[in-house]
């Protein structure tokens, strides 16, 4: 996929951060609020942010679901950025009609992976962004060791999680680390065609924590 005309234009693909985004059941909700404003300090208007680290679009850390994973910090800058492929995988019929709806190896097979390090699944299963999902597609943990016999390092999905709503267990959370596959979650992929891009969606240098707030933005090749 290229533009001929002009300069590529890097696109947005992160939820919008603000009162309303919507956010796991219990879980921080997000704020900010001025502290000092320019007209009572004389200068400056300085904020300050309450929220989750896994608010909107966000990166888990190991640390997150394994209390001897490697916490942000650790992590290597340079698998979330670089190139990417975005494919589709639509809702099927059955789903539509209220079956249960996972994405596993059948899903994968037919799509050429070859050299693709960093991987980013549509559904459109995530409707209206300012409403947490009731349900969302299972991503099958037997992916995971598929994808990284292709090469794939980071694994990008427009849901909150790359596990049931309810898991507590976690499989697919645990066999993407186990073999070396990053998680990206809650991208707004909803107008982006499958094809090939240049991805940048660096966490915060959170020294100690379980996962980050990312601005996510793809440009295509």
């Amino acid at each position: 996929m290229t533009h001929s005309d002009g300069p590529r234009q890097w696109q947005d693909i992160s939820q919008k951060l603000d009162s309303q985004v919507p956010v796991w059941p219990g879980d921080t909700k997000f704020s900010y609020q001025l502290t000092w404003t320019k007209s009572a300090s004389g200068s400056v208007n300085v904020g300050q942010v309450t929220m989750s680290t896994h608010t909107g679009t966000h990166i888990d850390a190991p640390f997150h679901f394994d209390d001897n994973g490697k916490k942000v910090l650790d992590l290597d800058v340079n698998v979330y950025i670089g190139h990417a492929r975005v494919i589709h995988l639509p809702q099927p019929t059955a789903a539509a009609h209220g079956e249960g709806w996972s994405i596993g190896l059948e899903d994968l097979a037919s799509i050429e992976l070859a050299g693709v390090t960093r991987l980013l699944l549509r559904t459109d299963a995530w409707k209206n962004r300012r409403v947490f999902p009731e349900r969302i597609p299972e991503i099958r943990s037997e992916v995971a060791e598929y994808l990284s016999e292709c090469g794939v390092q980071l694994l990008g999905l427009d849901l909150p999680s790359v596990d049931p709503l309810d898991s507590k267990e976690l499989p697919t959370h645990h066999a993407l680390t186990q073999h070396g596959i990053h998680i990206l979650e809650g991208l707004v992929l909803d107008d982006v065609p499958a094809g090939d891009y240049e991805l940048a969606a660096l966490p915060l240098a959170l020294a100690d924590a379980d996962g980050s707030p990312v601005r996510a933005v793809i440009r295509a090749l």
